[in-house]
């Protein structure tokens, strides 16, 4: 299954490794291929800062965990993401969050699903009838067989 991660998701995995989140992201068995663009790893040099000050690793042990994390995820450049999808993309998130264009086009892109934790941004999705979001909680469930 190819999944497109947002950023959110990604901090939560880095600041809390039991998290279900991470479980998910870190699961060994998992048929889980994961995918975001360069906009991930530019908002985690952005908010480093932010990261270091509400987690409870030094910095080294917050530096191994991200790079664990981020090494599950597989890049792709959002120039090679088609221009047609990448305006419809604007068009679902510009009244919504706009920040989220590139997972949205990625998404797309991949015939994928998104996996984000932004209640808003799911809610103004699907009212626009785009259905390609997975929630944490049916991913847990679907991978890692917990009810």
């Amino acid at each position: 299954m190819r999944i497109v991660v947002d950023t959110n998701i990604v901090f939560s995995a880095i600041l809390n490794t039991n998290s279900k989140i991470s479980k998910i992201i870190l699961q060994p068995k998992s048929k889980l291929n994961l995918y975001s663009t360069g906009q991930l790893e530019t908002e985690i040099a952005e908010q480093w800062g932010k990261l270091k000050k509400i987690s409870t690793y030094s910095e080294i042990e917050l530096r191994k965990t991200s790079t664990l994390i981020i090494s599950k995820i597989k890049f792709i450049s959002v120039q090679l993401i088609p221009g047609n999808l990448f305006n419809a993309a604007e068009k679902l998130t510009s009244d919504i969050d706009i920040d989220d264009t590139e997972f949205v086009a990625l998404t797309e892109h991949i015939r994928g699903k998104l996996w984000i934790g932004d209640k808003e941004l799911i809610s103004g999705l699907k009212r626009k009838k785009w259905e390609k979001v997975i929630s944490t909680a049916e991913l847990y469930k679907l991978i890692l067989k917990h009810p």
